[in-house]
């Protein structure tokens, strides 16, 4: 990916998005609208709520990359109940009729990869946290659609297909080491790790310094689990070797926000 240039990298990363939202697509357009109040997760999200967020998400993305005025107002609202806005945004959504909700989630899908495409070469967007490129908010997307999608799956016993497109769910994972650390209230470590992961393809993905003394390593599709806080780390095959990368396991996450609660063992669900 490296000898690719920003605007080609973009285009992948969007047409990854694309592939995985399309995806999730298939798999909810046809249920029965009975279906879309099945339960999802612990906290009580429908299938309603998991396709809500991700629509409402889009459509506050699409705001940050075009109307910095509305955005700006988004922003205020947030901080009026930052523990609650999310939820209290899916609640709003998941109370849509299906078919409304779902033409909306297209049409916000598609919007939003138009306008990040529009952004100019070195632009950043605004966002609840610092400011992103195009790709790389076209990546937060990417893995929010394929981390709820995993939610609605296994609700209905869905296999995913895996695919080496989770690299941008195991690639957020590593960028935002520091950031889960902070999330915690703790200061982020200052040493480096290396993570090499085994793609779905067989090929290995690495980041950091190949001789750092912390190291993790295993599978990417479980490292993309356990950073998007799906599984416990006693249920996925990743290790870490060194008291940092150890600890940095048990509490990473990709994606903006409070941690939430802790994902249960898989015996304890």
């Amino acid at each position: 990916m490296s000898s690719t240039s920003p605007r080609e990298r973009l285009e992948q990363v969007l047409a990854d998005l694309a592939a995985e939202g399309d995806q999730l697509d298939g798999w909810v357009a046809d249920l029965p609208i009975q279906e879309w109040g099945a339960v999802t997760t612990p906290e009580g999200w429908t299938v309603a709520h998991q396709v809500g967020h991700l629509a409402w998400t889009d459509e506050t993305s699409l705001a940050a990359v075009t109307d910095a005025e509305a955005f700006g107002a988004l922003l205020k609202e947030a901080a009026q109940d930052p523990t609650g806005y999310v939820d209290t945004a899916a609640d709003t959504w998941a109370a849509k009729p299906v078919p409304m909700l779902l033409d909306a989630w297209r049409a916000g899908r598609d919007a939003l990869a138009d306008a990040l495409r529009a952004v100019p070469d070195g632009e950043r967007v605004p966002w609840f946290g610092p400011p992103m490129s195009p790709t790389s908010m076209a990546s937060a997307r990417f893995m929010e659609t394929w981390a709820h999608a995993h939610d609605v799956a296994e609700t209905f016993g869905i296999e995913v297909p895996r695919t080496d497109r989770v690299r941008h769910v195991c690639h957020l994972g590593v960028r935002t080491r520091g950031f889960a650390y902070v999330m915690r209230g703790e200061e982020p470590p200052t040493s480096e790790v290396r993570v090499e992961l085994a793609a779905p393809s067989g090929e290995t993905w690495t980041w950091g310094e190949e001789g750092a003394e912390q190291r993790v390593t295993g599978d990417a599709w479980d490292f993309a689990l356990l950073a998007t806080r799906r599984r416990h780390r006693d249920d996925v095959d990743v290790r870490a070797d060194g008291a940092d990368a150890d600890h940095w396991l048990d509490v990473a996450q990709a994606f903006a926000g409070l941690p939430g609660a802790d994902p249960k063992r898989l015996s304890e669900r």
